[in-house]
């Protein structure tokens, strides 16, 4: 995962820096930009608007980039665009467990089962603990 001397993070989980909403230093934008394909980049794009709209772990950003019901890019292809990306997967984490708190009422337990399973979000562990206490619930 590319890193920076990063300045703060947005609401939409993009660690980001003052001049920018998404990824990192425009620096960095260009120099990773540049070794990626054109359908890595075309994934960079669609991953950015999926995060716009909802929270994503980056396996289920991965698997809905790669879906043939989602995007369709190769596994291979959306690995590598996802990685590009400076995102902050606990944040991401927290804006899923308010969107289900939002939806019903969950536990602790069952909140971080659901942000953590395989078949769920599949956040890690500790980013589905992390986001359901961040959302309150636990």
């Amino acid at each position: 995962m590319v890193r920076s001397n990063l300045q703060g993070s947005s609401d939409n989980g993009f660690l980001s820096t003052s001049n920018s909403s998404y990824v990192t230093s425009s620096t960095e934008q260009v120099s990773s930009s540049e070794s990626l394909t054109r359908a890595q980049k075309n994934a960079v794009r669609s991953a950015k608007q999926y995060l716009n709209m909802t929270g994503f772990s980056r396996s289920g950003l991965i698997r809905q980039l790669s879906s043939n019901f989602g995007e369709g890019y190769n596994l291979s292809d959306a690995t590598i665009a996802v990685d590009s990306m400076n995102i902050d997967w606990n944040k991401q984490a927290v804006r899923s467990a308010k969107q289900y708190l939002s939806l019903q009422g969950f536990s602790c337990k069952r909140l971080i089962e659901q942000l953590s399973s395989s078949a769920g979000d599949g956040y890690t562990q500790s980013q589905a603990t992390y986001g359901a206490t961040q959302a309150g619930v636990c």
